[in-house]
């Protein structure tokens, strides 16, 4: 089992970035994935999700109305594109494969997330 996040970066605010998380060894497709973030020195915290078949997207109240998750299930990929940074947005993003019950994005276990990728919001 293996996600690999990517396209991280430092941006200004009001910025946008595009990150992605590639899965492989195990059948993606089938599960919801997702995001969460961790900032320095605070615990890590849902960000957003979506289900197995498109249909439904799941998002925290801070980044509703400026992230957008997607995915590519031919590809085994998902997306977060993040709009409007702000730099209360500055974490570590992680992917996830997780059981998706009441918009709540419950991970699959420890094997099921990436190793993250920073994005840094700073003027």
């Amino acid at each position: 089992v293996q996600l690999v996040e990517s396209g991280g970066g430092l941006v200004h605010p009001g910025g946008s970035l595009r990150l992605s998380c590639t899965a492989s060894g195990f059948t993606s497709e089938i599960y919801g994935m997702g995001w969460f973030r961790q900032a320095p020195g605070q615990e890590r915290v849902f960000v957003a999700a979506i289900s197995p078949n498109y249909r439904d997207t799941y998002y925290s109240d801070s980044v509703k109305g400026r992230f957008t998750i997607s995915r590519d299930n031919r590809k085994s990929t998902v997306y977060l594109q993040m709009n409007s940074l702000k730099a209360e947005d500055t974490a570590v993003y992680y992917c996830l494969a997780c059981s998706l019950s009441g918009g709540n994005c419950f991970p699959l276990g420890t094997r099921f997330w990436g190793q993250g990728t920073q994005v840094t919001v700073i003027s």
